[in-house]
């Protein structure tokens, strides 16, 4: 929101400085004129006796007056009386004497007004405090807390986003009725009150909002679901109401509200549970705020969230969120979009080949990608280079995949012998079975618990996998259990992780896949993932016997021991090949893809069962 320009306040302030300074002038003046002189009360009996006063007003314990001439500038006096018999007995004795004269005002400030001031502050200080923390102004509490971006803010087009563009076609539509509603509307259609980016965290949901914007040329409030809540009951509303008033002040114009699933999650999604009253009350206004605006007055809607799956249905009928728009994981093409866009900002060598770091990739996100290029840029930096070379894109990889290596963590000679075995085993398995490329293989610890790692890449988007690619992969899981197996006639716990994956694709070829040939076509997973493959909001319980429970561990556990067996024979197969492999690794501590070619070359695979 534009701020108030420094001219004014500073007007503001100065004239605020000025009326204070008057008000204590003429308060002064106002005190000084009419201010009672305190007055002893000898002085008193001798201005009495002399003829200077003029009237006087006789209280209890105070005599108060007025002088005929002012003395001292002053023209009313005070004097506390005092008894006869005291100035009998003063005055034979030659004492002046005078009663002490009690100021009613400073009571009254010390008794009642510096409390009321104390507290009033202590009270006003808190609740700037507990503003301040929450983002805004105490006495503005209501008022929504999103951030408004001009044309002239907004720069991100269309041309900054790349690897999405089916979403990019969809919302050019938003930004023809935003740029020409007339001639959009011609036929009578109208623009989707709302648009849902739905997508994995890291896509580019709000690069994409921001690029509507500033193709449209429009303002741009920005804000997040979770702003909407606060400590103090009908904020979340009150907020939502004032959002959309500014909308329609600044229309045409477009709201987008980021991680839309902490301010629409279900209503009652979990029975039993608890309910938040005021984050249903801020729902049930964005709802009416929904329902209540028209889209042809060049307000437009957007929201993006990564668990669609929990929303409230209500939030996603038509007329409120129309269109939801699907931003997920580029593919190697748009990877390579991706890259090109942020391999602008650096210095570039004239191997790097942003196909060859597309391939590398399978699976990143924009913000991955983004972050490899800054981590690329690094590593560069470090070693002292003056450009960014395809090593540097390599080691940013393995760094992003596996972790940072820790050279200083001291392994004996009996586990790195085991490591590289267990490593080696991973990869011969993989070349024996044709499973993914292994692009090296080192023994160098990485991560948090990683000894070692082999990095397989595959050479292309997979978006479905067959029982005898599932097959393969539990064997090269397997393969470094087996090596261990074979050449030590022991096992270690360095498996520990591959067991546990090997486990879940085993269950989940019999629960979720049906590919358990003893089990039929049966699916006896509840509790499938959420639309982006995340955890499902609401566990389901299980609705099988124990009899059905009792097969599937079975199942489970020959799936398992087969690639167990399988894994074994491969092996043995290789045995000679494993124990010269490890030995180089060992030498070397890494291994490229250039120097794992000799070996793959010469490994013999067995028969498919």
């Amino acid at each position: 929101m534009p701020a108030e320009p420094a001219q004014k306040k500073r007007f503001n302030l100065i004239f605020l400085l000025v009326a204070i300074i008057g008000i204590l002038v003429v308060n002064n003046l106002f005190t000084r004129y009419f201010a009672a002189q305190p007055l002893a009360f000898s002085e008193f009996v001798d201005a009495v006796q002399k003829g200077d006063i003029k009237e006087v007003v006789v209280s209890k314990d105070k005599v108060r007056g007025e002088f005929k001439k002012p003395r001292n500038g002053r023209r009313f006096f005070v004097t506390t009386r005092v008894s006869k018999e005291m100035r009998e007995l003063l005055d034979k004795h030659g004492i002046k004497y005078e009663g002490e004269v009690e100021s009613g005002v400073m009571q009254f400030l010390v008794a009642w007004l510096l409390p009321i001031v104390f507290f009033f502050g202590l009270w006003f200080f808190l609740m700037r405090r507990m503003a301040s923390k929450g983002g805004g102004d105490f006495l503005a509490i209501g008022k929504s807390k999103a951030k408004i971006y001009v044309e002239s803010d907004t720069k991100t087009t269309f041309k900054d986003v790349a690897g999405v563009d089916e979403a990019i076609q969809e919302l050019r539509e938003t930004v023809e009725f935003l740029k020409n509603p007339d001639a959009h509307g011609r036929l009578g259609a109208r623009n989707p009150k709302g648009v849902l980016l739905v997508g994995p965290p890291g896509t580019g949901k709000t690069l994409l909002a921001r690029a509507v914007a500033g193709e449209a040329g429009v303002p741009f409030l920005s804000i997040s679901g979770s702003e909407f809540v606060e400590m103090f009951v009908g904020v979340g509303a009150a907020r939502v109401r004032d959002l959309f008033e500014q909308a329609r002040s600044k229309a045409p114009c477009i709201i987008f509200i980021d991680e839309l699933d902490a301010l629409g999650r279900a209503r009652n999604a979990f029975p039993g549970g608890v309910a938040n009253d005021e984050k249903e009350q801020t729902l049930n206004q964005l709802l009416v705020e929904l329902d209540g605006f028209d889209p042809t007055t060049g307000i437009v809607l957007l929201a993006a969230t990564n668990r669609p799956e929990i929303l409230d249905p209500a939030l996603l009928r038509a007329g409120r969120f129309d269109r939801q728009i699907l931003v997920g994981r580029p593919d190697k093409r748009g990877r390579e979009a991706i890259l090109r866009v942020h391999l602008k900002r650096i210095v570039l060598g004239d191997n790097v080949d942003p196909e060859k770091i597309a391939a590398l990739t399978p699976g990143f996100t924009g913000a991955d990608l983004a972050n490899l290029v800054n981590e690329a840029a690094l590593l560069a930096t470090r070693r002292g280079a003056k450009k960014v070379g395809m090593e540097d894109f390599t080691a940013a990889v393995e760094r992003v995949v596996a972790g940072l290596e820790h050279r200083t963590r001291i392994l004996s000679e009996k586990e790195r012998r085991i490591v590289a075995h267990h490593e080696m085993g991973h990869a011969l398995t993989a070349a024996a079975l044709g499973a993914d490329p292994v692009h090296k293989v080192s023994i160098i610890p990485r991560g948090i618990g990683a000894l070692g790692y082999t990095l397989q890449r595959p050479t292309e988007d997979r978006y479905l996998m067959t029982r005898q690619e599932l097959d393969d992969k539990m064997c090269v899981l397997l393969g470094g259990r087996a090596a261990e197996k074979i050449v030590f006639d022991h096992l270690s716990t360095g498996a520990s992780d591959d067991l546990a994956k090997v486990t879940d694709i085993a269950r989940d070829m019999v629960k979720r896949y049906a590919m358990a040939g003893e089990l039929g076509n049966v699916v006896f997973d509840l509790d499938p993932p959420g639309l982006l493959n995340g955890p499902s909001p609401m566990p389901r319980p299980r609705e099988y016997s124990e009899a059905t429970a009792g097969r599937i561990d079975e199942a489970v556990q020959h799936i398992v021991d087969t690639a167990w067996e399988r894994t074994l024979v491969t092996l043995k197969l290789n045995k000679d090949l494993l124990l010269e492999a490890a030995a180089k690794l060992l030498e070397q501590e890494t291994l490229s893809e250039d120097e794992l070619k000799p070996f793959f070359q010469r490994v013999r695979r067995p028969d498919t069962p």
